[in-house]
């Protein structure tokens, strides 16, 4: 008698193709979870964030409803910047600029006053400034422009 070989008896047979795009929209998307639902199957890709000792690391996603192959890690591994990490306080789509096609608010290399905004996070169809807790210099900018980000997600490093 023949068997699928992608599924087991007593159990859900797994679509590994589906696992591995799921967890390549993961890793392009910035998410740390992905959830879908077909009628009964339902498939959860998470990945876990842990802390390295300077910077955030990213680990592969694994998915939670069958072992599934690896998605490659981050092609380059953030460098540690000096300064303070201004830090996503809500989960949204990050713009850099305040309306498409005009000048992004900062830019690597610039001097920043605190109470500047540095960013707009849209959540929830709301508009949300994120400003500078303090004068400095951007050192770096960890987010592209329209990316989604999660709570506590690295923004903007001002030294």
């Amino acid at each position: 008698m023949a068997q699928d070989p992608g599924a087991t008896t007593g159990t859900m047979a797994i679509d590994r193709a589906l696992v591995r795009e799921l967890a390549e929209l993961l890793a392009e998307t910035g998410l740390t979870e992905i959830e879908v639902e077909d009628g009964s199957r339902k498939i959860r890709v998470a990945r876990t964030m842990t802390a390295a000792p300077v910077a955030a690391a990213y680990a592969a996603p694994s998915a939670v409803a069958a072992p599934a192959p690896a998605a490659s890690p981050p092609a380059a591994v953030p460098v540690a910047e000096t300064g303070q990490t201004v830090r996503s306080p809500m989960v949204g789509t990050v713009y850099l600029t305040p309306e498409p096609g005009a000048a992004p608010f900062i830019t690597v290399g610039q001097s920043v006053k605190a109470g500047q905004t540095l960013i707009i996070i849209e959540a929830m169809k709301v508009m949300n400034a994120i400003t500078a807790p303090h004068a400095g210099t951007i050192t770096a900018i960890r987010v592209e422009n329209a990316q989604p980000v999660e709570f506590d997600q690295p923004l903007v490093v001002i030294g």
